[in-house]
């Protein structure tokens, strides 16, 4: 079974793990690494972007989106039960420089009130 929900559940098969020891690499932060360029333009040619980027972690899309969605002192509302508040930690402080203020709701959903 193939879960994308989470990158921590999908056990790669053999034929995956050959994949990746035969995959050819380079330095991605200079743009050198063919894999990952392909995969980029591949996302975005799938979704019809002009560009896509490869974030390697579920914690790292999270807190580039919370950056470039606020600025330094912003505060982020959120469910209390949310992820970011349960698994962020200090990061949206620490990288973005906004904190978490939590609300009730009815399954993330809040009211006027």
């Amino acid at each position: 079974m193939h879960n994308f929900y989470s990158d921590t559940q999908t056990r790669p098969t053999a034929a995956m793990r050959a994949t990746v020891l035969e995959a050819e690499v380079g330095d991605e932060q200079m743009a050198g690494d063919p894999t990952t360029t392909r995969l980029e333009h591949r996302v975005a040619e799938l979704l019809g972007k002009e560009a896509a980027l490869f974030l390697p972690s579920g914690t790292m899309c999270n807190e580039i989106a919370i950056k470039v969605h606020i600025d330094p002192g912003d505060e982020v509302i959120a469910h209390w039960s949310s992820h970011i508040i349960g698994y962020e930690s200090g990061g949206p402080a620490a990288l973005a420089g906004a904190m978490i203020h939590p609300l009730d709701g009815d399954h993330g959903i809040f009211t006027g009130e």
